[in-house]
Formats: structure tokens, C-alpha cells, sequence
């Protein structure tokens, strides 16, 4: 059928015809054109300071959420962890060797913390000295093992190396003599070695010394760091515990250097007078 026949035959059907609608589809309809090539850079640098813009324009929430962060309490401070080394047991104890513990009790005894619980295979008290909260530690493992103690407690808490006190005997030190240092090695001292082996050989912490002097003729260092105190020594090192504490107490309170300072001059009770 040709295309004359076709509109002869609508129009015999005599359909009603929207003028305006046919205006319409008979009207040319055009197409903006289409590009091939990318859009231009500059384009793009103006949508994207368009959107920058439009993200730091400050929204009615941006105050409160800003006032949220700022008043966002601050955590907790890391406790200090003061630990005393000796050996576990009645046979040990107020033996030279077991100096470190000592002073560990001194300590609890003056800042009324109790050392009653046991965790990390050492005896633990938590408390305050001043406003500074602190963890004492005696380490049950027997010397030579004391840092499966000490690293676990470390590692677990996350308490910074330098906010770790270690306390030990030391038979290069004179009798009752202290030495606060910033770090070191272990001196020969296996109980130093075992911490410093499990802190990944790290060095860098405190330790206050405690001077046991040396043995007596040709004994043995091993029997003689077993052996306990007469009674002139005892009030030596009872004197000694005294200045370990207000050592301690510096250290936490007035920070390092006071601390060695106030430790390093100090006298043992035998040369006051």
C-alpha cells in the first residue's frame, strides 16, 4: 500500500485530530549535540570547589559535634609499675637477696596498699602515691625468671618503659647504699637479665639499686646473697628503705632527676653523725 492510499483511508475514518498535537509532533524536534571528547579540566576544577565549598560551609550541627570532641574526656594515665625482685618463700626472705622485695613492702606499708591479690605470677597492689596511680609487683617466679612476670605485666597494661621502676641487689654497690639510674644493662644480676630479655632487650627504664656490698673473704656470691642481715645491718638498711621511699615518692611526684638527685647524695645512717 503506497503512502496516498494510507491517508485516504484515515481520513475516511474521520478520527478526531488534535490540531495542537499534531502541531506539535510536526514541529522539528532538535537535540543539543553530543560530544565525543572528554569535558575540559576547568569544568571539572569547578565542581569539585563547588562541592569544597559546599563541605565547609558549617552546618547547625557542626558546633555540637565540635563541642562533643573538645569535651571528650581524656583517658586514663598509665599506671607506674614498681617492681621489687627477690625470691618467693619463707627460706628467702630478709635475705640480701631479696632487698628488692623489701622495699616493695616499704612502700605498700607507707601508701596503705595492700599486695593481697596474685596475677601474672607476681603478688600485686594498686594504689595511689600522691594523685599517680601505681601497680607494685613482686614477681613469684623465683629470680632468675622474674621477667615472664614483669613483661607479661607491661605488655598487658601498655605501660611505657619509662614509667617501669625495677629495684634489685646489688653486690657492686656498698652496703645500704642506693643508686637511681635512667637505664642500663643487667649488671650481671639474672633477675635484670630475665626482664630486660623479655622486654625484647630493651634497656630503657629506671631501676633503683640497692648496695648489698661484697661477700667476705673467698665465699661464694651465690651462698652469700643468701645470707640474712645482723643486726647493725638491719638498721642500716631499715634507714636505707626509709630514703627508698621518699625516693620513690620524688620520682612520681617531682619527676627523674629530682629523684636521682635526692638518691645519689644521700648517706647511709653510718656516716651521719
Amino acid at each position: 500500500m503506497n503512502i496516498a492510499a494510507s491517508l485516504s483511508s484515515l481520513a475516511a475514518l474521520r478520527l478526531p485530530v488534535c490540531l495542537h498535537c499534531f502541531r506539535t509532533f510536526r514541529t522539528p524536534i532538535s537535540f543539543p549535540s553530543l560530544s565525543l571528547n572528554p569535558p575540559s579540566l576547568h569544568i571539572f576544577s569547578s565542581m569539585t570547589s563547588s562541592i569544597t565549598a559546599s563541605m565547609s560551609t558549617s552546618s547547625p550541627l557542626a558546633p555540637d559535634l565540635l563541642a562533643l570532641e573538645e569535651n571528650k574526656p581524656a583517658p586514663p594515665p598509665k599506671p607506674w609499675l614498681i617492681v621489687g625482685l627477690g625470691n618467693p618463700g619463707k627460706k628467702y626472705e630478709r635475705t640480701r637477696h631479696n632487698v628488692g622485695f623489701e622495699m616493695v613492702d616499704a612502700v605498700a606499708e607507707v601508701e596503705g596498699i595492700s599486695m593481697s591479690s596474685a596475677s601474672f605470677k607476681a603478688l600485686i597492689g594498686k594504689g595511689f602515691i600522691g594523685d599517680v596511680p601505681v601497680m607494685l609487683a613482686k614477681p613469684q617466679t623465683f629470680m632468675n625468671a622474674s621477667g615472664e612476670s614483669v613483661g607479661a605485666i607491661v605488655s598487658y597494661y601498655k605501660i611505657p618503659l619509662k614509667q617501669v621502676l625495677v629495684i634489685f641487689d646489688d653486690l657492686d654497690l656498698p652496703f645500704a647504699k642506693l643508686r637511681m639510674l635512667p637505664k642500663g644493662g643487667h649488671g650481671g644480676h639474672n633477675g635484670m637479665r630475665s626482664i630486660i630479655d623479655h622486654l625484647k632487650g630493651s634497656r630503657d627504664f629506671p631501676r633503683l639499686r640497692i648496695g648489698i656490698g661484697r661477700p667476705p673473704g673467698k665465699m661464694d656470691a651465690a651462698n652469700f646473697v643468701m645470707r640474712p642481715f645482723n643486726k647493725q645491718e638491719r638498721e642500716e638498711l631499715d634507714f636505707t628503705m626509709q630514703v627508698g621511699v621518699d625516693a620513690i615518692r620524688i620520682l612520681l611526684l617531682e619527676g627523674f632527676n629530682k629523684s636521682a638527685t635526692f638518691v645519689n647524695t644521700n648517706k647511709p645512717l653510718e656516716q651521719i653523725g
